[in-house]
């Protein structure tokens, strides 16, 4: 395997990479760096914690001009946690290796006047964003892309949902025809297959998962009860397991908070996250859970995809 020198990035991002105790590419950058250098449009379908934010994020930092004032990428994530993580991402690569890459985070639900005055004071090389609310300031003339060289699809597959796809669709057709375009998703599907292969030219898809689906570190269970009998269960699980960390999967977004009370009522550090919630609630809730003030976070499938939390070691 190639070292990212060899991969064609430059000192001070492998420097910088260092800083992080990163010294060899992953199977995902591997892959790609040296193909989204050399400008082509790929689809890539690698699992979430695989590198692949760096898989992309690299090969920006070494095409971006930082003489430029305007924003030369722009990078759609489907949920505010995503594109917040994605940003920090940059930020941090930006910090460690002294390349002056500036980025910005766009998301519904912020007040958009107070956005619209931010973008001015960072001039952004890299925008990082729902689409919703992207798509506003571009139309809006807020946002400008016409410098943008290569537009991400992080988790394409959640971008473009029946309602999703119009809108990134028309993102993409604000920008320059000779842009790249560069999908990113855990679950490659036929309809983001479809999508990538209309948008882009040439498109070549990249598998970079294991032949394992399943992690072989990862223990399955499973209790059988009534319906009535799920919380006492949950609550049982987790007084044998004692885990360091867990997140617990529900279905539905009322049981979400329910489950989350019903845990703090019986001394439990939980914080709980849905579609709902403001985007402040949730950002509160994730900060917590990832710094330790909180062990266990109740979730709908908002943080199944993309997010990288450390130390969670067991899922209900």
């Amino acid at each position: 395997m190639k070292t990212f020198n060899e991969l064609g990035l430059n000192e001070k991002l492998v420097k910088g990479l260092s800083k992080k105790n990163i010294t060899k590419p992953t199977k995902v950058q591997s892959l790609t760096i040296e193909k989204i250098l050399d400008h082509k449009d790929i689809l890539v379908n690698s699992e979430t914690g695989s590198g692949k934010t760096l898989a992309y994020l690299l090969p920006m930092f070494e095409k971006i001009n930082t003489d430029k004032k305007d924003p030369q990428v722009l990078i759609l994530a489907p949920t505010h946690e995503l594109v917040m993580q994605i940003a920090n991402e940059a930020k941090s690569l930006a910090e460690n290796s002294g390349i002056p890459v500036n980025t910005f985070a766009i998301m519904g639900e912020i007040n958009i006047q107070k956005q619209i005055k931010n973008i001015k004071t960072v001039k952004p090389h890299i925008v990082v964003g729902t689409a919703g609310r992207v798509l506003d300031l571009i139309q809006q003339r807020k946002l400008k892309v016409h410098e943008v060289k290569t537009i991400v699809l992080d988790e394409v597959d959640s971008l473009v949902t029946r309602k999703g796809e119009a809108i990134v669709e028309k993102i993409i057709k604000t920008t320059l025809r000779d842009r790249q375009l560069l999908g990113f998703t855990a679950s490659l599907d036929e309809k983001s297959e479809s999508f990538c292969d209309y948008m882009m030219k040439d498109m070549e898809i990249i598998k970079a998962t294991d032949n394992s689906v399943i992690n072989p570190n990862i223990t399955h269970l499973y209790i059988y009860g009534d319906r009535r009998e799920k919380f006492t269960n949950l609550r049982k699980a987790l007084a044998s397991a004692k885990p360091k960390r867990s997140i617990v999967f529900v279905n539905d977004e009322v049981s979400i908070e329910v489950i989350n009370e019903k845990l703090n009522y019986h001394k439990y550090k939980s914080v709980c996250i849905s579609g709902k919630m403001s985007k402040e609630a949730r950002k509160n809730a994730m900060t917590a859970f990832r710094s330790g003030k909180a062990n266990i976070l109740v979730s709908s499938d908002l943080s199944a995809r993309g997010l990288d939390i450390p130390d969670v070691s067991h899922v209900f």
